[in-house]
Order: structure tokens, then sequence, then C-alpha cells
């Protein structure tokens, strides 16, 4: 069985990360990334489907072992990505997408070079404050503070493998599984491949 793809996929809050995971996940090819953290658990949230809560010495723990792909520290809690959930998807020959934010990304792609980033962008920046405001849920302060976050990370796209603008999710979803099967073909991911076509060993 061929390993699975490592592939991060960011972007700002309102690109339509969350709808274009769900859908890439469907197919069954996809491995969403479980990521452990510190806080307690919401109701209905289950230990190893939504996150693996940990408490805080043993995530610290965790860091000092080097255990982590990527973590980092918001509001009091610590979020990570486990590296033994990771390999074992990837073993079983799953793609798995870690959805993060650009400094987690850039922490992934330094400890696994064959990781794939691709960032998830928005048509425009009207687009993505008509989205953030029918949304409905967050106060015209917040949105302001997630407008400016989102021209911040703007500028780091030229540091990503590939950029996938979300006008129409079904698109951008095509968009990803056209890169993850073009990543999948580079011969660099199929050393030994010659001696396959030709039968030797």
């Amino acid at each position: 069985m061929d390993k699975g793809l490592l592939i991060v996929v960011s972007g700002p809050s309102g690109a339509g990360k969350g709808t274009v995971m769900n859908k890439l996940i469907a197919g069954g090819d996809y491995a969403l990334s479980v990521s452990a953290t510190t806080r307690s658990p919401r109701e209905g949230e289950q230990d190893g489907i939504n996150y693996f809560f940990k408490t805080r010495e043993e995530f610290e723990k965790m860091i000092a072992d080097n255990e982590f792909l990527e973590y980092a520290e918001f509001c009091g809690n610590y979020y990570g990505t486990p590296l033994s959930y990771v390999n074992q998807k990837l073993d079983e020959g799953k793609n798995v997408i870690l959805e993060i934010e650009v400094k987690g990304a850039f922490q992934v792609k330094e400890k696994c070079p064959e990781a794939v980033l691709i960032f998830l962008a928005p048509p425009s920046m009207k687009e993505l404050e008509e989205r953030l405001v029918g949304r409905g849920t967050e106060s015209p302060e917040v949105i302001a503070e997630r407008l400016a976050r989102a021209m911040e990370e703007l500028d780091l796209i030229d540091d990503y493998d590939y950029v996938v603008i979300n006008d129409d999710v079904d698109e951008a979803v095509a968009d990803i599984r056209s890169i993850v099967k073009a990543e999948q073909r580079r011969a660099a991911r199929n050393i030994g491949i010659n001696k396959k076509i030709k039968g030797v060993d």
C-alpha cells in the first residue's frame, strides 16, 4: 500500500476551510488530523474524535518528548498535532489533512519537508467581509480583527506550495484533489518505480 500524503491547508477565517475539508473527507481517502488540546471538552465532544483531551502536564511532557508536528498556546490552552496519529494514518494510505494557521503550517514544513502546503483564499476581501458579516455570530470589532489578520496571512501566500481560490466549494475541492493527484505522481515520490515497471527486484 502506498503511503498517504501530508497536506496542510491554511487560510483566513471565512475562507470556507471547514466546508471544503468536510467535502474532501466525505470521499473516504482523506483523514482530517485530530488535534490534542488542554481545554475542557465541550458538550458532545468525544476524546479521540474531536480532540485528544490532555492535562497540561501530559501536553507539556509530549512537547518535551518531541511528540508534536506543531503546537501553539492560545487563550491559555495548548493545541497541537500529535505526530503518532498523523504517521498512523499516512501508513494506512490515507492522505492526512491538517487544517492549521500559517505559523503551524511552517512548523510542519520544517519537520516534514515532503508536506504539501495549500493556502485556501477567498476571491476578494470584499467577499470575505460579506461572509464574516453573514455568519451573524461576531461583533464588528471581531470582524475587523479577522479582516486585519487575513491581510497579514495573505502576505504569506508566496511561502505556500499552492493557492486555491474558494469562489465555488466544489471547484475548490476539485482543485485540491488535482493538486494531490499531481503530487502523488511526482517522480521524487516514486523512487524505484522504474524497477517495478521493468519487473526487476
